[in-house]
């Protein structure tokens, strides 16, 4: 594959393939924040920690949604965090990764989102996530083609799920009805 013919993914979910088994990526929803021939960056939005967000910043004073899980967001430099929203109020400071899905980037995003209190019940919504994953030069490609990863188009709702546990299955369910795959294995193919 030329470098020419790499088209970007930022803003696509890779969903797990059943046979992808390593650890860091079995059932896992990743979603790719950046994607050119120089490599790839994304987090995965389906794997809660044991740790939660009062507790990982405690020492900076309350936090909005302090029991929530802080997410594993991959295997690459877990101390390192990021914060997925989709305070639109914030897009001019932040990246759009897909529609409604912003990635903070700066320290006005971060006391906006996570510690100032909402003023009326809005749907602002975040993910606090440790780490992350990144493919050199060509790897993702190649573990495209490979068949480890799906593509689908990212949903905001889906980033921000209550259920991190089901999304994995919903997105499967969204590959299938695209690419019209059976569900369960034909025993005699002359039965179609």
């Amino acid at each position: 594959m030329s470098d020419d013919s790499i088209q970007s993914l930022q803003g696509c979910f890779l969903v797990a393939g059943r046979h992808l088994r390593d650890p860091n990526f079995f059932r896992t929803v990743v979603l790719v924040l950046t994607h050119s021939e120089d490599g790839a960056m994304a987090l995965v939005i389906n794997r809660p920690s044991s740790m939660t967000i009062g507790k990982a910043l405690s020492q900076n004073g309350p936090v909005n949604d302090a029991d929530a899980p802080v997410f594993i967001g991959g295997p690459v430099e877990p101390t390192s965090l990021f914060i997925l929203h989709n305070c639109t109020t914030l897009a001019g400071a932040d990246r759009e990764i897909g529609p409604g899905i912003f990635l903070a980037g700066s320290d006005l995003s971060f006391e906006t989102v996570v510690r100032t209190p909402a003023k009326e019940p809005v749907q602002q919504r975040f993910r606090l996530l440790s780490g992350y994953a990144g493919w050199s030069p060509g790897q993702l490609e190649s573990e495209l083609a490979r068949g480890d990863w799906h593509i689908l188009k990212a949903d905001a709702e889906l980033v921000f799920e209550d259920d991190p546990y089901g999304v994995w299955d919903v997105c499967m369910r969204r590959i299938q009805r695209h690419t019209r795959l059976l569900n369960v294995p034909v025993r005699n193919p002359e039965w179609n």
